[in-house]
């Protein structure tokens, strides 16, 4: 807090107004430094200090997700960003200091691909370098996208770097709009030089220790892209296809049929496998069948995974059409022939053992085209048994491709991630039961995840702009690397290129040569990198004090759909290194539905994004849509309660300048010490109490929405928190304000009391809505008060109960509101104005109701405008209130 923050209050405008509050004070929020993380305030942990996770409690440290910026953000970014603003909001409110940074996801293959698309370029790492290069102007048409201009590598790189930087300057926009308390100073990218040294570091880490490894196996690979996927990064699609039934020539003339949607992997063919307890093939197990076209002789095998209510029973296998053939190939020890190729076309050649004549028509051709071929040589030779059978079926795609997926051998880097290690498994499974998940049900996702892995995770990815895997390989005298013998850097010269940086002890003119080395050529996965956001934006080995501070960290937020990705990624990283959970909890978003309860998805075309909202509604009714949804429960995008949402913060100004009006500043003449502390203390010796029993009752209530709020906060359930506030606030603007204005007004007791309660009041509400409302409780706290309301302290229970001078009956101020409301039905039937006197009130109800409400009888003759009010107990069960005109 600085000493502009403590200048004069600005005065009580005559008409407020919510336009043009975002500018106004996100401007002020950022010359002030309000969210700024005060790392004096966050020191080291001592012995004898309250801790948790071995650091000080007084810290809450937030793991932001950052966003890729290669898209546009939209209603679901809101949604689940708001959620996590109110979190950092309320904890700054209660004392802690908050670390809250902003992130932006910059590398990977979404941000190649729009790269491409905008520029109408393509990578060709075979070109040197130019600098004098410059791309063309974007957006290009399409005809340069379908035939785009090769460019260095370096080339590419830079141009992506061009565009994220473009791209995360209108992200920040959009997030300073829509009021994310951030720290901005602490923004940090996944290709930033940070972020490449830390996840290089990792790695290396991960290599010295033996938990990075490489390995010559099949691999999920998208045509597309031209690069490997992980088992995390696939998705089912349903797509058409057929069932073509083969004819296998077994023992004795025997004929074997199979069914498959893949007969152009007939050549790739290296078993037929059944159910150990299939009779129908029982005495073929062990023996072998020939091919159809090609005549190669395979075995016959048996594993349990075989489905004999599938198709025949019997399966082709081949290498490699899908996982269950990997599974095949690996436990039965199979052949490898591999005929499909990184461009998705078939292999020149044939595999060994196949011949070449009929392989020959299907060489060089795209797996569907190969598709078609096969299939007319198996009806020419009377090897296809009947019609194909068109069915639709699940096919794995990587999440961003567009391209089934394909098979393919490849040497790729992994990363131990309990996929092939029991051990390692059961102990990140045992990190997810350490972990507070919100909504709790979540942690099944985790547990469903980690008990299903079949294999380690792949890290390796053969694209451009990434962090690059920091190794290099000797080339022996025949110019082959030696892979089993990477070279590394030392970890102070992190972050390295290896494809423009020579190893320790070579120099550039030895690469590519015999005796010399090459670098390695792929780049890391984003999840690789994105896995170790909490060390990137927590200093780790480069600010050991900060790391101290903030890791573990107090908050994961994400979206449910990454359990499997970024939040198990995270842990793995932390555990491996740290052994140590990276964070205390997590809280899970749910999905954001169109009006037709549909999930929105770019796919779809039902996305919406939100600037125009923003600026149509102003930010806090956006925020306020969005905290109406609670964390793992799915919302409905609904412009009606974006509206809502304007209504209440509207409703919020101008009551609060009604309050005002009557005097309640005046009440807190000097609220605060305005002492050096950043931190501005209350001073109780100034203030008025409420001595009046409505005035009593109001507070009463406002306390327990206080402590509703706390508690609901504090369970991460921000829309049990804006509830119970919104709640209390429109009978305290309906209700309590019109009961109390009269006496407000006057002078004495009763209008010190009144104005020390609409104080109270006033203050603690605003408070309470700021970590949702933050431009209009900002605004209006400026009016009359010091400092910033995101920085006053939250409200207790015990500052409220301090306002009240004896005790406070909570329900006292339903029953005049309910009071209240039967004089203006009156008068609303007989179409009267609500300021027309009511000559006499009549109010019937048991005795002890009526003696609770002689407490409150003259407040509730002036705001009815009764000239007499008569009490007769015990003429009804309950409260009725008869006016006569």
């Amino acid at each position: 807090m600085t000493d502009t923050a403590r200048t004069a209050r600005a005065g009580v405008p005559e008409r407020p107004t919510l336009d043009g509050l975002e500018e106004t004070w996100a401007r002020r929020w950022q010359e002030e430094g309000t969210y700024a993380f005060d790392r004096s305030k966050a020191t080291v942990p001592v012995p004898d200090a309250p801790s948790r996770n071995g650091r000080r409690a007084d810290v809450f440290s937030i793991d932001t997700p950052p966003p890729t910026v290669s898209g546009e953000l939209h209603m679901g970014h809101v949604f689940s960003y708001t959620h996590t603003d109110t979190v950092a909001r309320f904890q700054r409110m209660r004392g802690r200091t908050v670390f809250y940074p902003m992130g932006w996801d910059d590398n990977g293959l979404p941000t190649e691909r729009r790269v491409q698309n905008v520029y109408g370029v393509r990578c060709d790492p075979t070109l040197p370098y130019d600098p004098d290069w410059q791309p063309p102007a974007a957006p290009v048409d399409d005809a340069a996208r379908k035939d785009p201009t090769p460019i260095s590598r370096r080339n590419f790189v830079e141009l992506c770097g061009v565009l994220t930087a473009a791209d995360e300057q209108v992200f920040e926009a959009l997030w300073r709009r829509l009021g994310l308390s951030v720290d901005w100073s602490l923004t940090y990218t996944t290709i930033g030089r940070v972020a490449r040294a830390t996840s290089q570091r990792a790695f290396l880490r991960n290599l010295a220790r033996g938990e990075a490894y490489q390995a010559e196996a099949p691999t999920l690979w998208d045509v597309g892209f031209a690069t490997a996927v992980a088992q995390a990064e696939l998705e089912d699609r349903e797509r058409p296809g057929a069932y073509h039934r083969l004819r296998f020539a077994g023992p004795g003339g025997r004929e074997v049929l199979i069914d498959t949607t893949r007969p152009e992997l007939l050549p790739a063919c290296v078993a037929l496998v059944c159910h150990p307890d299939d009779e129908r093939y029982a005495d073929l197990v062990g023996s072998s069948v020939r091919t159809p076209v090609f005549g190669v002789e395979v075995p016959v095998r048996a594993h349990p995974l075989a489905d004999p209510a599938k198709g025949t029973g019997a399966a082709m296998v081949c290498t490699f059409g899908d996982l269950a053939d990997v599974t095949w190939w690996r436990d039965l020890d199979l052949d490898t022939r591999v005929v499909i190729g990184r461009d998705g076309r078939l292999l020149p050649e044939p595999p060994a053992g196949v011949p070449a004549e009929p392989y020959a028509a299907l060489a060089g051709q795209t797996v569907n085209g190969a598709r078609r071929t096969l299939v007319g040589l198996l009806a020419d030779a009377g090897d296809l048994v009947g019609e194909p059978r068109p069915i639709t079926h699940p096919v794995k795609f990587y999440e961003r491709g567009d391209r089934p997926l394909e098979i393919v051998s490849t040497r790729q880097w992994y990363l131990r991630n309990g996929g092939r290690d029991t051990g390692l498994r059961a102990e990140l499974l045992a990190r997810g039961g350490e972990l507070r998940w919100v909504p709790e049900h979540m942690k099944h996702r985790y547990d469903h995840w980690v008990g299903g892995l079949t294999g380690d995770w792949l890290v390796s990815r053969q694209r451009f702009f990434g962090v690059p895997v920091p190794v290099w390989y000797r080339l022996d005298d025949t110019g082959e690397p030696d892979l089993s013998h990477p070279l590394t850097p030392n970890e102070s010269a992190l972050p390295v290129d290896p494809s423009s940086e020579p190893p320790p002890g070579y120099d550039e003119s030895r690469r590519g040569l015999p005796g010399g080395f090459v670098g390695d050529p792929d780049v890391l996965d984003t999840w690789a990198t994105s896995s170790l956001t909490p060390q990137i934006v927590g200093g780790w080995e480069t600010d050991p004090e900060l790391f101290r501070q903030v890791f573990p960290m107090d908050l994961r937020p994400q979206g449910q759909e990454i359990i499997r990705t970024w939040l198990f990624s995270t842990i793995v990283r932390a555990h491996l290194e740290h052994g140590v959970l990276p964070w205390r909890d997590t809280v899970l978003s749910g999905w954001i539905l169109d009006p037709d309860r549909k999930k929105m998805s770019k796919s779809k075309g039902n996305v919406t994004t939100p600037m125009a909202l923003l600026e149509q509604y102003g930010s806090d009714a956006v925020r306020y849509w969005a905290a109406s949804g609670r964390p793992g429960m799915d919302l409905a995008f609904d412009p009606a309660q974006i509206k809502v949402g304007r209504r209440l913060a509207t409703k919020l100004l101008n009551a609060s300048r009604f309050a005002l009006g009557l005097g309640a500043a005046d009440a807190l003449r000097a609220p605060y010490d305005n002492s050096s502390s950043a931190r501005l203390t209350p001073r109780r010796d100034l203030e008025l109490s409420a001595t009046e029993p409505l005035d009593t009752a109001m507070l009463a209530e406002l306390s327990g929405v206080v402590a509703a709020a706390t508690a609901a906060f504090d369970g991460y359930d921000h829309t049990a928190a804006l509830q119970a506030a919104e709640g209390f606030f429109w009978r305290f603007c309906d209700d309590y304000i019109e009961l109390v204005k009269e006496r407000a007004y006057g002078t004495g007791p009763g209008a010190d009391s009144a104005r020390a309660a609409l104080a109270t009041a006033l203050s603690v509400q605003l408070r309470l809505f700021a970590p949702v409302l933050p431009f209009a409780t900002e605004e209006v706290w400026s009016w009359w008060r010091y400092g910033s309301v995101h920085r006053a302290t939250w409200p207790t229970t015990h500052e409220v109960g301090r306002a009240i001078q004896g005790d406070g009956d909570p329900e006292l101020l339903r029953l005049a509101g309910d009071a209240l409301s039967q004089v203006r039905r009156a008068k609303s039937e007989r179409k009267l104005s609500m300021r027309a006197e009511v000559p006499l009130a009549e109010a019937l109800g048991p005795a002890a109701l009526l003696d609770r409400l002689t407490l409150i009888a003259d407040d509730l003759r002036a705001a009815g405008r009764i000239d007499r009010l008569d009490l007769l107990p015990d003429r009804a069960p309950e409260l009725v209130v008869a006016c006569a005109f």
